[in-house]
């Protein structure tokens, strides 16, 4: 045979055993030296950091590339930071007691925090007692410009046969975290309030899509009002938050989600304007409610329905008040001392005054006290009252209940009327009914009844923010508290037995109907103005030629008034 062909005999000594021959143990010594060579070999690139190829391994052994030595707590604490911080979560979770579970808890944080740059230092790592030794660290998430994360936290090294490893908790990679739960990144907690009622509740908010209404709390007149008192938060709203098995919120560990601006607080409120604007919705002309509180003068509602338009009428609008006014008028002649409310007075189905006749809507009282003549709203005996008073009397009385004040609410323009001195007695005769010059807004009305309830001077507003309070332009002082009471009083027999009877069953009322003619005269606006409480309010119909539907749109309001 050949070299290539040949076969070396095996020898057996004594015994059985294998003996070799010279040759042979030239062979195994070489052999030797080369398994030398490759022991430094593989020394040399693994402190080089190179990454020599694995050996095969038979199944459920430890390939020889994944095997890790931490001879000492220092070392395994140390390397498991490194490897972490540099998002080799294989090599990290290998150098715990537990690399599968821990594997795909640190796979899972970097996925969800999507760091740019993380860096651990290990801190004080203390003296094993027994097969166990604690170690501090310090973790720094750098998640984006301007989100930069530190905490610290502590974990146990243990021994694990001759090697050490870090025992794997939650710990190890965040000190609050426990089983079940996870860190996730909250870039918005969804809209936050922005403008809240009275009652806290949200009326605009502001998040991803802006500023808007919110739900339910929609205040279409007072919209840009509202609105132009505050800004769209930005968007860079984030968070690290801890959460359980199901998602849920259970720690904010580092930011926000919120934009951290506290919400403006207004005198409005979400209820009493959804009982308003459900009353004029169901109404078929044009029809409008303010509604003020008297104790504060805040704002509470202004509701218009589609068909009154979008305008400004509702605080702005200046109109024929009707026997509405007669609230001035009485007053007028309370304070001039030409009646009281138990005079007697005649209330005639029409009466010549000057050159001007009166008339009342069908109904001849004959002689009666004030109060009667008021509840009824009698024409005749009111007309003559005016005629009675100095030229400024109902100007002044007017000005008593804020109907010439000048109010400057942030973001809002609001007239309260226009009631001057008669230019003539003829003039002041209508004036005295509620014709004639005078002209009161919705929002004058609201004001005038809300200062008979509260007995004093209310300066309306919409905010309870100080740096937003009203300023008053021009002020005014409310009627003797003798005559108010005696207002008062006419203002519920009103509700009780006169022409406002539809509300006898809305609680305790007080107020006053009116219907003014305007134009040509063959149309007139139907009115009611009063409180309950400590809600005031007016309703407005424009052209409804009759103070009846009012009335009636009132009750339903008050209804929804809890």
């Amino acid at each position: 045979m050949g070299k290539l062909g040949r076969v070396r005999e095996r020898r057996t000594g004594p015994g059985g055993e294998c003996t070799v021959s010279p040759a042979g143990k030239r062979g195994v010594l070489i052999g030797g030296a080369v398994a030398v060579v490759a022991i430094v070999v593989a020394a040399v690139v693994l402190l080089s950091g190179g990454s020599p190829a694995p050996a095969a391994s038979s199944p459920g052994e430890t390939p020889a590339s994944d095997v890790v030595q931490a001879p000492d707590p220092t070392s395994a604490a140390d390397q498991y930071l490194k490897a972490l911080a540099s998002s080799d979560t294989e090599g990290a979770s290998r150098l715990t007691d537990d690399p599968s579970g821990s594997a795909a808890v640190l796979r899972d944080a970097w996925a969800t925090l999507k760091p740019t740059g993380m860096q651990a230092k290990l801190g004080t790592v203390g003296a094993p007692a027994g097969d166990k030794a604690p170690a501090a660290y310090t973790l720094t998430w750098t998640l984006g410009a301007g989100h930069v994360w530190s905490y610290d936290g502590t974990f146990d090294v243990v021994r694990s046969g001759p090697e050490w490893r870090v025992h794997w908790t939650l710990a190890a990679l965040q000190p609050k975290l426990q089983a079940g739960q996870r860190l996730v990144v909250a870039t918005s907690s969804g809209d936050e309030p922005a403008v809240v009622d009275r009652d806290g509740k949200p009326i605009l908010v502001t998040g991803a899509g802006g500023l808007h209404s919110a739900e339910g709390a929609a205040f279409p007149l007072l919209q840009s009002a509202l609105t132009g008192q505050v800004h769209a938060t930005s968007s860079d709203a984030f968070a690290v938050e801890r959460v359980d098995a199901s998602g849920k919120n259970l720690e904010t560990l580092f930011g926000k989600t919120t934009s951290g601006t506290q919400a403006l607080k207004s005198t409005l409120s979400v209820a009493v304007e959804s009982a308003a604007q459900s009353a004029v919705d169901g109404f078929s002309g044009k029809a409008l409610i303010v509604a003020i509180q008297p104790s504060t003068g805040g704002v509470l509602a202004v509701a218009q329905n589609a068909a009154a338009g979008t305008g400004p009428s509702a605080l702005s609008g200046l109109y024929a008040p009707g026997s509405t006014f007669k609230i001035a008028t009485a007053t007028a002649a309370l304070e001039a001392g030409i009646a009281t409310p138990d005079a007697s007075l005649p209330c005639p189905l029409t009466a010549r005054i000057g050159t001007r006749t009166i008339s009342n809507e069908g109904f001849d009282l004959g002689t009666v006290p004030m109060h009667r003549a008021f509840a009824k709203s009698c024409n005749t005996t009111f007309g003559t009252l005016a005629s009675q008073l100095p030229a400024d009397g109902l100007a002044k009385a007017a000005s008593q209940y804020g109907l010439n004040a000048d109010f400057d609410i942030p973001g809002v323009a609001t007239e309260t009327g226009k009631v001057v001195p008669a230019a003539g007695a003829d003039e002041q005769v209508e004036d005295g009914i509620g014709q004639g010059t005078v002209q009161v807004s919705p929002f004058g009305e609201a004001l005038m009844a809300a200062t008979v309830a509260a007995g004093k001077a209310v300066t309306p507003s919409l905010w309870s923010d100080p740096d937003l309070a009203t300023k008053v332009s021009t002020r005014y002082t409310a009627p003797p508290a003798g005559v108010l009471a005696s207002v008062r009083t006419m203002m519920r027999e009103v509700v009780t037995g006169g022409t406002a009877t539809g509300l006898s069953r809305s609680g305790t009322v007080f107020g006053k109907t009116g219907t003014a003619q305007f134009g040509s005269g063959a149309e007139a606006h139907g009115w009611f103005t009063g409180y309950r409480g400590d809600v005031a309010f007016v309703v407005f119909l424009e052209g409804a030629n009759d103070s009846g539907p009012a009335v009636t749109l009132g009750a339903k309001f008050l209804a929804g008034v809890k």
